[in-house]
């Protein structure tokens, strides 16, 4: 063996120094020579043991390992059995060592992430603080249901209300969502029946009412009272 010139501590432990005879002598991984190795592994402990360095107790138990590994490859097997070979744990124990002494450098390198990042707190919403919505679904629900009778009432079915209900006459969500935000340029409330005023059909009203429901549900307006007394408020936000 050349001249040791490194000492214990260079090692993070006892897998750490066999990585390093095994690649030094370079031999595989997979068919350890055990009688050299080991040779060598004791040599690294006398040397620390001669510069008066510390031998850590798993370096020693690394060092009882391996002679009980060369014993068990000296015993005689018998013809016919197969005996697993006495080295395949210690195998295993250095290839999760060498994967996880391989992932250091990528966990190094990423440890720092997102240390400088500075998040930005939110911004206030002025004097009326943040928005709340107290409302039911079962209350929009109703004032829905009074204002459908409202209208059934007025308007007597015709056939074209009966074409608007199986699809051919049929308002598309979209299009009163945005009819709805457009009625709010220049004011903030809206009473909820007044988005029904002129609807023609009862899939106008149907389209009405869920387009109310899609900007209540994304919180672009605030439902206020109850019934038909309902009133739409416009979420600070969505104003033009």
């Amino acid at each position: 063996m050349n001249e040791m010139t490194f000492h214990l501590s260079a090692f993070d432990g006892p897998l750490d120094l066999l990585l390093h005879l095994i690649a030094r002598n370079k031999v595989s991984i997979y068919d350890i020579p055990i009688a050299s190795i080991l040779e060598q592994y004791l040599e690294v402990l006398h040397t620390a043991e001669a510069m008066d360095l510390d031998v850590a107790g798993d370096f020693i138990a690394m060092a009882a390992q391996l002679v009980y590994i060369k014993s068990k490859m000296l015993l005689p097997k018998p013809e016919a059995e197969e005996e697993e070979d006495p080295r395949a744990e210690l195998v295993e124990q250095l290839l999760e060592y060498q994967r996880m002494k391989e992932m250091t450098p990528y966990f190094r390198d990423h440890l720092d992430v997102g240390r400088d990042v500075i998040a930005k707190p939110p911004e206030p919403r002025g004097e009326r603080g943040p928005v709340e919505y107290h409302h039911q679904p079962s209350d929009l629900v109703r004032a829905a249901r009074a204002l459908l009778e409202r209208v059934q009432r007025r308007t007597p079915p015709s056939a074209a209300a009966f074409r608007g209900i199986v699809g051919r006459e049929s308002v598309p969500v979209g299009v009163k969502i945005a009819a709805i935000l457009k009625r709010f340029l220049g004011q903030t409330r809206l009473r909820f029946t007044s988005l029904f005023e002129g609807a023609k059909s009862r899939s106008e009203v149907v389209a009405t009412f869920l387009a109310v429901l899609e900007l209540s549900k994304e919180r672009r307006i605030v439902l206020e009272g109850d019934g038909e007394q309902t009133e739409l408020t416009l979420v600070e936000d969505d104003r033009a």
